[in-house]
């Protein structure tokens, strides 16, 4: 299974009162992996909007706690594919300390394609399709970096 990985800060504005990630910011870092998972396939979400007309929208979450992330740790989230159906794509993400073999959270989400016009359910579009059996062929992609 191909694995993409996306080093990560916790910085102050992550943390609760205790110095503890929040529990909604779990969902932005993992949003923020595949977000970048998308850009290091050459396919950001402006140039999917513009070019191909598509959007992604959240439409199942499943999300485990299972550690506590801290305040100024470095994360690791690694994000991975487990299904792609006509017009969705179903990932499964885990966050680590990096160099630490302890899981810390878990999520299980399914993103649907729809129509970035009207937010209807849209196929997969093959330059995408394309891109993600060239980065299976791959095992590992890294991010490309900010900009």
């Amino acid at each position: 299974m191909s694995r993409f990985v996306l080093p990560l800060r916790v910085y102050y504005e992550d943390t609760d009162a205790s110095g503890v990630v929040y529990h909604a910011n779990y969902l932005r870092f993992f949003e923020r992996a595949r977000t970048e998972w998308l850009r290091a396939l050459g396919l950001g979400q402006e140039r999917l909007m513009r070019d191909l007309g598509i959007a992604f929208t959240v439409a199942n979450l499943e999300i485990d706690f299972r550690a506590p992330a801290r305040l100024d740790d470095a994360l690791e989230i690694r994000t991975e594919v487990q299904q792609i159906r006509r017009a969705s794509i179903i990932f499964e993400q885990s966050l680590f300390r990096t160099g630490e073999p302890t899981l810390l959270a878990r999520a299980r989400v399914r993103i649907g394609c729809v129509g970035s016009a009207d937010f209807r359910p849209a196929p997969l579009p093959e330059p995408l399709e394309q891109a993600i059996a060239r980065w299976r062929d791959a095992a590992e992609i890294q991010p490309n970096g900010i900009g």
